[in-house]
C-alpha cells in the first residue's frame, strides 16, 4: 500500500478531506511514535511507505506512558482539530495500519498499547 493509498482510505474512514487526512495521519503517527517503544516504531517506518513513517522516529527510545484519553487530546491539538474528529481520524489510521503492514508487526505494536486502544 501506498502512501496516497492510505491517507485516501483515512480520508474515506474518518469522512474529512484528504489534506486534513494528511495531517491527522502525522499527528497520530507522531502521537503513537511517543507511546510505543523507540524499537518498535523504527520497525514499524521501516515498513510503511516513507512519506507515512518520518513522524515515527520517535524523540527517544523509552515509550511515555499515556491512554486513549490523552493520546486523542496530543492528536486534536496538533491537528487543529476537535476531539470528535481526532477520534474518528485514529481510528481510521489504526484500521489502515491494520492493513498496511504485516499482521505480526500490528500485533507487536497493538500489545505496547493498553486494552482501552482495542476498543476505541
Amino acid at each position: 500500500m501506498d502512501s496516497e493509498e492510505c491517507i485516501r482510505l483515512v480520508s474515506q474512514r474518518a469522512r474529512v478531506p484528504e489534506e486534513q487526512a494528511r495531517e491527522l495521519t502525522r499527528t497520530a503517527m507522531l502521537t503513537l511514535a511517543e507511546r510505543i517503544t523507540g524499537g518498535e516504531a523504527r520497525h514499524l517506518a521501516g515498513v510503511l511507505p516513507a512519506e507515512i513513517a518520518p513522524p515515527l522516529v520517535p524523540p527517544e527510545d523509552v515509550a511515555q506512558k499515556f491512554g486513549v484519553a490523552e493520546f486523542v487530546r496530543r492528536v486534536s491539538e496538533r491537528a487543529g482539530v476537535d476531539e470528535t474528529v481526532a477520534r474518528r481520524g485514529i481510528a481510521a489510521v489504526f484500521m489502515t495500519l491494520a492493513e498496511a503492514v504485516p499482521a505480526m508487526d500490528f500485533q507487536d505494536l497493538m500489545s505496547q498499547l493498553p486494552n482501552e486502544f482495542q476498543n476505541s
